[in-house]
């Protein structure tokens, strides 16, 4: 007899047909998929509702192990494990959410932690799923990374199990709670703990990542500088700050200038009014003058979907020669060797590309004050082409140009971390083949991304998903969503695919 359905269920059918039979799945696949759109789309998105609302961001005063977010977060995961038929491990740093048996397993490896969040800038708090503010999208810290693949995952998980697949391999969710401030507790994990043979990974996009660029941070120090009588009289150049953390391109920024005139001001709101995707707000105290700005955050490992607010403040300052403070020496720092761009093709011959992961990007991301001098964080996405050392080289070799002539006490420090390629992965054309069928997207390829994922620790993993090609990853952003339509999209393909590699 033919299940009845909802009208919402029978919507969600209709937009998710697949748009060509690019690829020839497993009947068991391709049915059980079916089955887990027919059934789950309300009870997995009350489960993401449940688990947004839990602030698993870092705390640096207590662990994760510790953490009682945490801990209340892994609760819920186990008690929906239960609800769901599935066997559950809390390793403390680690939980491990599986089904069946079978010395062969396929992981599904992900996260439970987020990164930090301004409530300011959200229509409701960022621990609630938002679903009305923005009808279609479901707006929540973890929305999409990287808590939506877990809920996703695990009523995959219960589809598969519902429908009785006969399963050759277990299957193994794992869920790490650090994921976005510290790997070495999941480096210790799995010095003792065997992890499975092969393995996916829900934390980057479609269609199967095999390749990640190498992290690495520039940090740049001005030093505390006396400021000579003489330059007392003229502007001057107090303040200036801007961003939130290491991975988020900044979408805020501020400076303050001393002794500051209407001319002055009327110069630097002409310069900014030829920037796109700023927004400027300008504040007189006395002879002072503060300038906000507005860009747009994004994650750092992909700077193109941002508006980077200290590049476009330190631009739109670049109204005359700053001297004599911190504040100048790293405005003038920024438009010298890191501009407006992306790439780096200012800081001497450190720009590079390769033809598979692409360019290397340079994006400042922290610009903080420190012992009356100024901090600036530089966020790198590098790709292979190019040794570390004379990368290393190539940056010191330009700074140390620069600073010759203009500020001889800065300092520049780096950290240099080295980029992935996955070059033996078997699963990847029953991925490319999911992937396929149900976007009717054809001859589709393995791709590259300039984030880091825990692929690199687990055997044989590579990513798939949850973010589409082409459209702008919203996790680390102050904008974070999924859409119902991606996540339903996200629950038949992972279906599909478990059935596939575990049968």
């Amino acid at each position: 007899m033919l299940k009845k359905l909802t009208m919402t269920a029978l919507l969600v059918q209709a937009a998710f047909q697949p748009a060509v039979q690019a690829a020839s799945l497993s009947d068991a696949a391709t049915a059980t998929a079916r089955y887990a759109l027919d059934t789950y789309p309300q009870q997995m998105t009350a489960a993401l509702a449940a688990m947004v609302s839990y602030n698993t961001v870092a705390d640096p005063a207590i662990t994760a192990d510790k953490n009682p977010a945490h801990l209340g977060f892994k609760q819920l995961l186990k008690e929906e494990a239960a609800r769901l038929g599935l066997d559950y491990k809390d390793h403390g740093y680690v939980v491990v959410i599986g089904l069946g048996e079978s010395a062969d397993r396929v992981g599904i490896i992900t996260h439970g932690d987020v990164q930090p969040v301004n409530p300011a800038k959200w229509a409701k708090s960022p621990f609630e799923l938002d679903s009305t503010s923005e009808p279609g999208r479901l707006i929540a810290r973890g929305a999409e990374d990287d808590k939506g693949p877990i809920a996703t995952a695990m009523y995959a998980m219960k589809a598969i199990k519902d429908q009785k697949v006969a399963l050759k391999k277990r299957l193994e969710l794992y869920v790490y709670m650090a994921e976005e401030s510290d790997w070495a507790p999941l480096e210790a994990f799995l010095k003792d703990h065997v992890p499975p043979q092969m393995n996916i990974t829900l934390d980057a996009e479609y269609p199967v990542v095999t390749a990640e660029k190498g992290w690495g941070m520039v940090k740049v120090t001005m030093p505390a500088l006396p400021v000579p009588a003489a330059a007392g009289k003229g502007p001057l150049l107090r303040e200036f700050a801007g961003g939130f953390f290491g991975s988020q391109i900044p979408e805020d920024a501020s400076a303050v200038i001393a002794n500051a005139t209407p001319a002055l001001e009327k110069q630097i709101r002409a310069r900014a009014a030829r920037q796109k995707g700023m927004r400027y707000q300008y504040a007189w105290q006395g002879r002072e003058l503060k300038i906000t700005a507005l860009g747009l955050s994004a994650h750092s490992s992909k700077p193109e979907d941002g508006v980077n607010a200290i590049s476009m403040l330190a631009d739109a300052l670049k109204v005359q020669p700053w001297k004599a403070t911190a504040a100048a020496g790293m405005v003038t720092m920024l438009n010298d060797l890191v501009g407006t761009g992306i790439y780096g093709e200012r800081f001497g011959k450190a720009a590079y590309r390769d033809d598979f992961m692409g360019p290397m990007t340079v994006a400042p991301t922290v610009l903080k004050q420190k012992d009356g001098g100024i901090e600036l964080n530089i966020n790198l996405r590098r790709p292979r082409g190019k040794a570390t050392a004379q990368l290393q080289a190539e940056f010191q070799q330009a700074f140390d140009e620069w600073k010759r002539t203009h500020v001889q006490q800065a300092s520049i420090a780096m950290q240099i971390g080295e980029p992935w390629v996955q070059a033996d992965a078997p699963q990847v054309p029953v991925l490319l083949d999911v992937f396929s069928h149900y976007t009717g997207i054809q001859n589709a390829k393995p791709t590259s991304i300039g984030g880091g994922t825990n692929s690199r620790l687990f055997p044989k993993a590579v990513a798939f998903g949850p973010a589409m090609p082409g459209t702008p990853y919203t996790g680390h952003s102050e904008h974070e969503f999924i859409t119902t339509k991606q996540l339903m999209l996200n629950l038949q393909m992972y279906t599909a695919v478990l059935v596939e590699l575990a049968r």
